[in-house]
């Protein structure tokens, strides 16, 4: 099991055992995309932004779908390092997001991947 896999049950055990999901009001808003986000979504103190992603979501080489995929995000929850420019994606800009992927690969994630209100993140460094 990888460490963002543990990181993300843990999150979840944390949540249901505090009482944070019930059926009358869940802790959990969905984004415009419509898939479950995150109930968090910010810059910790570590300076990485935490937040809520696609599941499968791809990372790539540079920040551009014509670079090599480097690897998944299998999980729905994530720590991204830093933000840069890329190509232009179907969130309408062209923000990307650097992370250690699932597979232990470094790659660039679109930020229609990354369930931000704002792009880039505040409080996250560009690099």
């Amino acid at each position: 099991m990888s460490a963002r896999t543990k990181i993300a049950l843990g999150l979840a055990a944390a949540a249901l055992t505090s009482g944070l999901a019930t059926a009358a009001a869940p802790a959990i808003a969905a984004p415009s995309t419509g898939t479950a986000a995150a109930a968090e979504c910010g810059v910790r103190s570590d300076g990485r932004l935490w937040c809520g992603n696609r599941a499968g979501a791809k990372g790539y080489e540079h920040r551009s779908y014509n670079s090599a995929v480097r690897g998944p995000l299998n999980t729905g929850f994530s720590w991204f390092q830093c933000w840069g420019y890329g190509d232009r994606h179907g969130g309408g800009n062209t923000v990307w997001y650097w992370t250690q992927l699932d597979n232990g690969q470094w790659g660039n994630v679109p930020a229609v991947d990354v369930h931000t209100s704002v792009d880039p993140a505040p409080g996250l460094r560009q690099c």
